[in-house]
């Protein structure tokens, strides 16, 4: 057991997928997992295991923000022998060609965030993801013909900003989207040597204010699950 969870030595399997919902996690383990059990509870995080299509996958929530997707990141890779994680969540698009319900495979990341800061690097860096979990996941979304964008998202420690408009500078480099938790991802996953991936739907566009109902959140959300889902067996 680690400190924020209770799940025994190969109680988790080798890939994970990361909702930022515990319940998402929960909805991901009954709908598509056979035989799926729940290995943690710890302050309602929960985290399930089963199989899909014969294969031992796991799913466990992160959290909202890059302090919890690190803690719980750090402890799948460090001490359950975790090696992949594929983040499953959703963004906001900061370009007026990708809409509501696209699906974006963070292929990098910018942050606001310090967390590098511990790393005493004498200068930026720059997390990215693994490129064989992405070019997996872009041939599975191509077999299921769903058009993808492929590139450079921002994880910001801000949700609500009190800039409004500092969205159209990050907009301008070509950045596709913000969201909160992959940066931190992608460095844990970088300095443990560890694989992982963010899969994101578009659940709203700070260019038009345009967002998803619950109804069509769920449908895109499917399909942005069934690509992790795909890719887990693959890997």
């Amino acid at each position: 057991m680690s400190v924020h969870n209770s799940a025994k030595k190969g109680d988790i399997a080798k890939t994970v997928l990361m909702p930022g919902d515990p319940l998402r996690a929960k909805f991901i383990a009954e709908k598509y997992l056979d035989s799926p059990f729940c290995f943690n509870k710890v302050r309602g995080m929960l985290g399930f295991t089963g199989l899909y299509k014969g294969k031992k996958v796991s799913v466990m929530g992160s959290g909202m923000g890059m302090p919890s997707m690190s803690i719980y990141s750090y402890e799948l890779f460090t001490e359950y022998d975790c090696n992949n994680i594929i983040r499953i969540g959703s963004c906001g698009s900061y370009q007026k060609d990708i809409q509501i319900r696209d699906i974006i495979l963070a292929m990098a990341t910018c942050t606001n965030s310090n967390f590098a800061h511990q790393y005493q690097l004498p200068g930026n860096f720059a997390p990215i993801a693994n490129y064989d979990l992405l070019s997996k996941a872009y041939n599975i979304a191509g077999s299921r013909n769903l058009d993808v964008k492929v590139g450079n998202i921002l994880t910001s420690d801000l949700f609500y900003n009190d800039d409004k408009d500092s969205w159209k500078t990050w907009a301008k480099m070509g950045v596709l989207g913000v969201e909160m938790e992959t940066a931190a991802l992608y460095m844990n996953a970088t300095q443990l040597g560890k694989n992982a991936l963010s899969i994101l739907t578009v659940s709203d566009s700070i260019v038009t204010s345009e967002a998803t109902t619950p109804e069509e959140r769920e449908k895109t959300l499917t399909d942005m699950i069934e690509i992790a889902l795909d890719l887990a067996i693959e890997i």
